[in-house]
């Protein structure tokens, strides 16, 4: 991977709040940044919770920096975010949004120790973004009109970028892909966070990976009120208070 000489953006950068043994990771989504985890990690951090919420590789820059980046990268930095908590925590949870769900999923498939996931409106399965990127992927075409700010509410602005890497497309896709076959495995509890109506990623995926998880400890949660972006959404602070309410009742 090239060395990153493009500056972070504002509100884009990697967000740390030390406090107790438990740990908690918040992974943004693709082509996103930190900026829409941030609600959701300051009230983790507000119950006392250690919070970390990595920037992924290519994310907050620019988009000719994304294009650099493999999904490889982005599971690296999922994995030293939960090596970075595992050294001062005793046990680990785990919430993502969209692709941060997909590495959030990612990460329980290989960690049994993780104690809980929340993935909201993961991604395993795009139809219409593998099309897409069929559709592209020879036009000589490098960038296309961006995804973010699929957002209900009025004048909540997602921080994300205007135009998506077309290599990027690619990357995701074999990540969902990577991700969905081995959804199986996973044990650790779960809650499952789904928006009725998304833009984005269908929200089959949700319920499909409601019902592929091993875990026996397993809820879904339809968010009524939010488009994809729900962290930033009519229902972020329930999206909140559930995450807190899972964790605290899991905490030995």
């Amino acid at each position: 991977m090239m060395a990153n000489t493009y500056p972070v953006m504002e509100e884009a950068e990697e967000f740390y709040y030390p406090g107790n043994r438990t740990g908690v990771l918040v992974i943004h989504g693709f082509t996103g940044t930190t900026q829409s985890m941030h609600y959701l990690g300051k009230q983790f951090a507000q119950e006392g919770f250690t919070v970390l919420g990595p920037r992924l590789p290519g994310h907050g820059t620019d988009p000719e920096d994304m294009e650099q980046c493999t999904y490889h990268d982005w599971i690296e930095t999922a994995e030293s975010g939960l090596d970075k908590l595992q050294a001062t925590c005793e046990e680990i949870f785990v919430a993502g949004l969209s692709m941060g769900g997909t590495l959030t999923l990612y990460l329980a498939e290989n960690h049994p120790e993780i104690k809980g996931i929340m993935p909201i409106n993961a991604a395993t399965h795009m139809p219409d973004l593998i099309e897409n990127y069929e559709s592209l992927k020879d036009s000589g075409n490098r960038f296309v009109p961006g995804i973010g700010s699929d957002i209900k509410q009025k004048g909540a602005e997602e921080l994300a970028y205007k135009q998506t890497p077309v290599k990027s497309m690619k990357e995701l896709i074999q990540l969902s892909e990577l991700v969905k076959q081995r959804l199986p495995g996973i044990t650790a509890s779960a809650m499952i966070l789904s928006s009725a109506e998304d833009h984005v990623v269908p929200p089959e995926n949700s319920r499909e990976i409601y019902e592929s998880v091993s875990s026996e400890d397993r809820e879904f949660v339809v968010l009524e009120n939010s488009y994809h972006v729900a962290t930033l959404d009519n229902d972020k602070e329930l999206i909140a208070e559930k995450c807190v309410t899972f964790i605290r009742d899991r905490m030995d």
